[in-house]
C-alpha cells in the first residue's frame, strides 16, 4: 500500500480523498494555487505545496508543477479528485514516466472514453445502447444546422470533450442550432482547449441516471446500482439520489450488465460512472462514460456502505476487489443536495465573497436517519470566481425515500450560510414539491416547474402560524433580556403584555399569549389570529441563528436573521420578514407609505461577477426584442445577454476583457 499520495485537486473532493486516506494510514499532500492559501484542504493535509497563480490553466491544470511537487515530496501516486486532469490521458501517460501511480483508470481507457464519438463507437461495439445521432466532427454552423434538420429537432450540441454541463447547448430549431455551435465550441475550447463539436438526437421527457463500476487488473468488474441525477439547470446536476424511485428490477440490473460490459470492452480499472439517458417507456441509452470519481459518489457509498475512494486506492496499488457482485446490496435510501454559490432568484448566477457565517448541520447518525456533508470550507472562507461554485454536498440516508427527502428538509432548514448567495432556499422548495415527492422526474423539472424562473415564496397558511408563534416568542425574550441588563434607566414595569401585532411581510396578524411564562426554555399558549391557542415551546437563545421548536403539532427548524426592527424567518423554503409591534403601533405603521425600489429598465446591468467576451452592439445602432447584446463569463460558463425590448443603445459601458461586480451598468438604453 502506498506511504504517501498527492491529491491533484482542491476544495471538497480534496478534503474527500484526505478524509479516506488518513483512516488508510496513508500520509497525503495537497496542492495550492494563491487563491487557495488558506483553504481546509491546505490545512487537513499532512504537506501543502503552492503551485501557481489563481487561474486554473496557471495551477491546477498545470501538468508540470504538479509533478514537480511529487518529486518534491516523494508522494509515490496521485488522486485527481474529479475535474481539472482527472480525464486527461496525456498527464496520466507523464506520471507513468515519473514512476507516480495515477489513482484512476489507464491512460488508452480514458482516451477512448474521453471522446464521446469514440466512446459511443466502442459502446455500440460493446453491445450498449446508444442515442442516434452524428458521430463525426461538425466543422460548421451551417453544417451543425444542416445535420440538425436531417436528425430532427430537438437535437443536443455537445462538446467531444465536455463535461459538467459546459459546451452543452439544446437546439429545437435552426436559429438555436447555429448559435448553439457556436456558444459550445467556445465555452469548450476555453474549458477543455478542445473545440471539437457532435450531434445526437435530444430525447424528450428524459431521465438521467447512472451506473457506478468498480473494476480492477484482473479483469473483476461490478456495478454498485445506479443514481438517478434528473434534476439538473443547464445541464449541470443539482440533486442526486441512489437508488432510482423510477427503475424495475429487470431495467436495473439490465443497466448494470451493459455498464460492466462497457468497462470490460475498454479494459477500465478503478471507479468509474456509465451514464445513460432513460425515456419515459424505460428505454435507456448510452450518454457517456466518466472516468473518474463521480460527484455524487456519496449516495452510492450511503446505500452500499462501500468507500468509493478506498476501492481507487487498493485497485491503483495492485489489489484484487474483495468485493463480488452478490455482496452489493442496496439498503435504504439517499439523498444528496448540491449547494452552490448562486443565486437562485436571479436564474441561478453565480455568487462571489466571503462566507461570514457557515453553520451546517451536525453530522452523523440519528435514529434512523444519516447526515453527511461534504465539504471544503469553512466559515470565513472566500469563494472565489476562479472555480465551480460548489460550497457543500449535504447528503441524508434513511430507510426508505421519504424518510430521506424529510431528513434532507430538516438539515437544510437548519444550514446557516451567510455572506453570498446560495441556492439552499430552492433546494428547501424542491424537498417540498409535489412533483419531486413523487418521483415524477425529467432533466426538464426545473425549465417545467420553474418557467418564470424562482422567488423565494411569502408564508403561506402551512407557514402562518409558525412564523408568528416564533416572531412573538423571539420579541418576549428580546423585550425580557433588555429589561435584565443591569444599569438600564427605564426597565418595562406594570403587566405583562398578551395582545401584540405581527406585521409579516405586508399582513397584520392579532396574537394573543393566552399562558405561560417568558424564559428559556420557553413555553407559551399562543392565539394566532382569533384561532384556538396553541403550545409553542423552545430552547432558543437570542443570538442564535437556529430557532428549534414545536408549535402546535409541527417541529419546526425556522433560520432567524435579524433586520431592521424585526427578523427574516425563513423555514422549508419560505421566508417572510416579521416585525413584532403593539397594536398602536400597528396602527400607525399601517399608515407608512412605502418605498419604491429604483428604476434600472433603461439599463443592462450585469447580473453575476464575471468577465465580459464580447460587446455585440454599438452606441446608437437599434435592437430588437431577442437580440444579443453580450457574452459574459462567470465560473467558466459563457451568459448570454439580449435585449428584453426593441430599444436604442445610448452608451456602451463595458468592453471586452473587462471584469465586472454585481449589478455594474454593461450599457444604456435611450
Amino acid at each position: 500500500m502506498f506511504k504517501k499520495i498527492l491529491i491533484a485537486n482542491r476544495g471538497e473532493i480534496a478534503c474527500r480523498v484526505i478524509k479516506t486516506a488518513r483512516r488508510m494510514g496513508i500520509a497525503t499532500v495537497a496542492v495550492y494555487s494563491e487563491a487557495d492559501v488558506d483553504a481546509v484542504h491546505v490545512e487537513m493535509a499532512d504537506e501543502a505545496v503552492a503551485i501557481g497563480p489563481a487561474p486554473a490553466n496557471q495551477s491546477y491544470l498545470a501538468a508540470d508543477r504538479i509533478i514537480a511537487a511529487c518529486r518534491e515530496t516523494g508522494a509515490e501516486a496521485l488522486h485527481p479528485g474529479y475535474g481539472f486532469l482527472s480525464e486527461n490521458a496525456d498527464f496520466c501517460e507523464r506520471l507513468e514516466a515519473e514512476g507516480i501511480v495515477f489513482i484512476g483508470p489507464k491512460p488508452n481507457a480514458i482516451r477512448a472514453m474521453g471522446d464521446k464519438i469514440t466512446s459511443k463507437k466502442i459502446a455500440a461495439e460493446a453491445g450498449v445502447s446508444t442515442v442516434p445521432g452524428y458521430m463525426g466532427l461538425i466543422a460548421s454552423a451551417d453544417q451543425a444546422a444542416q445535420i440538425g434538420a436531417e436528425i430532427g429537432y430537438p437535437v443536443m450540441i455537445k462538446a467531444s470533450a465536455g463535461g459538467g454541463g459546459k459546451g452543452m447547448r439544446i437546439a429545437w430549431n435552426e436559429a438555436e442550432a447555429r448559435e448553439g455551435f457556436e456558444r459550445a465550441r467556445s465555452e469548450a475550447a476555453s474549458s477543455f482547449g478542445d473545440d471539437r463539436i457532435f450531434i445526437e438526437k435530444f430525447v424528450e421527457e428524459p431521465r438521467h441516471i447512472e451506473i457506478q463500476v468498480l473494476a480492477d487488473a484482473f479483469g473483476n468488474c461490478i456495478h454498485l446500482g445506479e443514481r438517478e441525477c434528473s434534476i439538473q439547470r443547464r445541464n449541470q446536476k443539482i440533486v442526486e439520489e441512489a437508488p432510482s424511485s423510477f427503475l424495475d428490477e429487470a431495467t436495473r440490473q439490465a443497466m448494470g450488465a451493459q455498464a460492466v460490459a462497457l468497462a470490460k470492452a475498454v479494459g477500465y480499472q478503478s471507479a468509474g460512472t456509465v451514464e445513460f439517458i432513460v425515456d419515459r417507456n424505460r428505454n435507456f441509452y448510452f450518454l457517456e462514460m466518466n472516468t473518474r470519481l463521480q460527484v455524487e459518489h456519496p449516495v452510492t457509498e450511503l446505500v452500499t456502505g462501500i468507500d468509493l475512494v478506498e476501492q481507487m486506492i487498493r485497485i491503483a496499488a495492485g489489489r484484487k476487489l474483495e468485493i463480488g457482485q452478490d455482496d452489493v446490496r442496496l439498503q435504504g435510501w439517499a439523498i444528496e443536495s448540491r449547494l452552490y454559490a448562486e443565486d437562485p432568484t436571479r436564474n441561478f448566477l453565480p455568487s462571489i465573497g466571503r462566507l461570514a457565517r457557515y453553520r451546517p448541520p451536525e453530522e452523523g447518525r440519528r435514529g434512523d436517519v444519516v447526515v453527511r456533508n461534504d465539504t471544503g470550507v469553512a466559515e470565513g472562507s472566500e469563494i472565489s470566481m476562479f472555480y465551480d461554485p460548489m460550497i457543500a454536498k449535504l447528503c441524508t440516508w434513511a430507510p426508505d425515500r421519504i424518510g430521506a427527502i424529510d431528513a434532507m428538509s430538516e438539515a437544510l432548514d437548519g444550514f446557516v450560510i451567510d455572506g453570498i448567495a446560495h441556492n439552499i432556499p430552492f433546494l428547501a422548495a424542491l424537498m417540498r414539491h409535489p412533483r419531486w415527492r413523487e418521483g415524477r422526474l425529467s432533466t426538464a423539472f426545473i425549465a417545467e416547474e420553474y418557467p418564470d424562473g424562482f422567488s423565494i415564496p411569502t408564508a403561506g397558511e402551512p407557514e402562518r402560524a409558525v412564523f408568528c408563534a416564533v416572531a412573538v416568542a423571539i420579541e418576549l425574550l428580546r423585550r425580557d433580556r433588555l429589561d435584565r441588563l443591569p444599569g438600564r434607566l427605564a426597565p418595562h414595569s406594570g403587566n405583562f403584555r398578551r395582545d401584540w401585532v405581527v406585521k409579516l411581510d405586508r399582513d397584520y396578524v392579532l396574537v394573543s399569549v393566552v399562558e405561560g411564562m417568558v424564559s428559556i426554555p420557553t413555553e407559551l399558549d399562543i392565539s394566532i389570529g382569533g384561532a384556538a391557542p396553541v403550545t409553542l415551546s423552545s430552547s432558543w437563545r437570542p443570538g442564535e441563528p437556529i430557532w428549534r421548536g414545536r408549535v402546535g403539532a409541527k417541529n419546526a427548524t425556522v433560520q432567524v436573521r435579524p433586520v431592521l426592527n424585526g427578523h427574516e424567518l425563513s423555514w422549508q423554503g419560505v421566508a417572510s420578514v416579521a416585525k413584532v409591534m403593539t397594536p398602536r403601533i400597528a396602527e400607525l405603521d399601517k399608515l407608512m407609505p412605502e418605498r419604491n425600489a429604483p428604476d434600472t429598465s433603461r439599463k443592462l446591468l450585469c447580473p453575476m461577477p464575471g468577465l465580459v467576451v464580447s460587446i455585440a452592439v454599438k452606441e446608437g445602432q437599434e435592437v430588437k426584442a431577442g437580440e444579443v447584446l453580450a457574452v459574459v463569463e462567470a465560473m467558466k460558463m459563457e451568459n448570454v445577454l439580449r435585449a428584453e425590448r426593441d430599444c436604442t443603445i445610448a452608451v456602451v459601458n463595458a468592453a471586452p476583457g473587462d471584469t465586472l461586480a454585481v449589478d455594474a451598468v454593461i450599457m444604456e438604453f435611450a
